[in-house]
């Protein structure tokens, strides 16, 4: 799929849902979970065992207009390309890394570093990251998004960690193009209540277009 097409849907859509997982088949259940609550975008972390086999999965059971599929965790350029070419549309990683930057533009992949800092925000967009994951979201909480577009107002962030269902509006009006979220999202795998995570997902979804004054 086109790099502009994958931003722009997760961008309309408003969130990510961050995947992570004891194992392949629970990683499987929430992504069949957070897609059927209308969530489209998957960041499946690759600190879930066989990542990149769950990544082949995905890409195998769903179209690319069913599922929005990306890798997170991502650390490094090797990883990188492992996952793009598992099937990964976007790469998600915890911190700012110029080489795994670099060989994602080279495909044409959008990358999301993350960073903290103004200096962080810069260096990464000056190094052709495409959205900025605002990690670990929870240490600014929505103000530091007003902070950073102050000077930066062209900056496109995604706050990951800290976001959850009562406060996803805060960080939507605040100048997010969307959210990572983690286990407010995916918190029923951990007793088998998938449906709990349909359900948040459906939740999500209503709060941030409420936020956009969208119907």
């Amino acid at each position: 799929m086109d790099k502009e097409l994958v931003l722009k849907r997760i961008s309309d859509t408003g969130i990510v849902a961050v995947v992570r997982a004891d194992n392949a088949t629970q990683a499987m259940k929430i992504a069949d979970a957070c897609i059927e609550g209308g969530v489209p975008a998957i960041e499946l972390t690759f600190t879930v065992p066989g990542a990149h086999h769950v990544i082949e999965e995905l890409a195998k059971n769903y179209t690319p207009d069913q599922i929005i599929l990306g890798a997170g965790t991502v650390m490094d350029p090797e990883t990188a390309r492992i996952a793009i070419l598992s099937g990964a549309q976007y790469v998600v990683s915890p911190y700012f890394n110029l080489e795994t930057v670099k060989l994602c533009n080279r495909y044409r992949v959008p990358c999301m570093p993350g960073a903290m800092t103004i200096k962080e925000v810069v260096e990464a967009m000056e190094a052709g990251a495409d959205i900025i994951k605002l990690f670990p979201g929870e240490a600014g909480g929505p103000k530091m998004i007003k902070a950073i577009k102050g000077p930066i107002p062209y900056a496109k962030i995604m706050p990951t960690g800290g976001v959850d269902v009562n406060n996803v509006g805060e960080w939507i009006k605040a100048g997010a193009v969307a959210v990572g979220a983690g286990s407010s999202l995916t918190a029923g795998a951990k007793t088998g209540d998938y449906a709990a995570i349909t359900k948040m997902g459906r939740e999500f979804v209503a709060k941030i277009k409420e936020a956009r004054g969208e119907k």
